[in-house]
């Protein structure tokens, strides 16, 4: 008895009335069907830039490693230096070069208009195509060595370092090691 009102309802409808509410249902079922949610794009962006910050971060290290070890070895194999430590330091963390699109136009007498655009490359996402990765650029050279109490010895050390990097002799500071007792 509850849904009599109901089958009586249903039974005085004629073809009009069942296609407008048929459609209504579908239309239902279309608003109601999950979407892409307009922030997620932001957020994979966001997730991707972090991604890459961090894979960043682990090549800088790696390359301060790298170029420590090769000062430290290249300093051990000096006359009088002896056993030696490095610790250099970097002003940035490096830098990629974006690929541009440049558009131009306009004549030289007047006005012109100046255009750019990154270029995407189409792997797992969409990332700018990197032309060129600048390293770290070296800030100051810390040199602990045996023979870093030897006036000489500090030239060479000193000089060796100012070839390798441009870096100004003030940034670079060498000592001598502590004996062991």
């Amino acid at each position: 008895m509850r849904w009599k009102w109901l089958t009586d309802m249903l039974k005085k409808m004629d073809k009009t009335k069942w296609m407008i509410l048929g459609l209504s249902g579908i239309l239902l079922l279309v608003l109601a069907l999950p979407t892409e949610q307009p922030g997620s794009d932001r957020q994979e962006e966001a997730f991707q830039k972090s991604v890459g910050e961090k894979q960043q971060e682990n090549r800088n290290e790696d390359y301060e490693k790298q170029l420590s070890a090769q000062l430290e070895q290249s300093l051990a194999c000096m006359d009088g230096v002896g056993e030696v430590h490095v610790m250099i330091t970097f002003q940035d963390n490096g830098r990629s070069v974006v690929e541009k699109d440049v558009t131009k136009s306009g004549n030289s007498t007047e006005s012109s208009q100046y255009q750019e655009a990154s270029v995407y490359e189409e792997t797992d996402g969409r990332q700018p195509y990197v032309s060129q990765q600048k390293l770290p650029s070296v800030e100051g050279v810390l040199v602990v060595a045996q023979g870093g109490g030897d006036s000489g010895i500090k030239r060479d050390i000193l000089d060796a370092v100012m070839a390798l990097f441009p870096i100004e002799a003030h940034k670079i500071k060498i000592v001598k090691m502590q004996s062991e007792s």
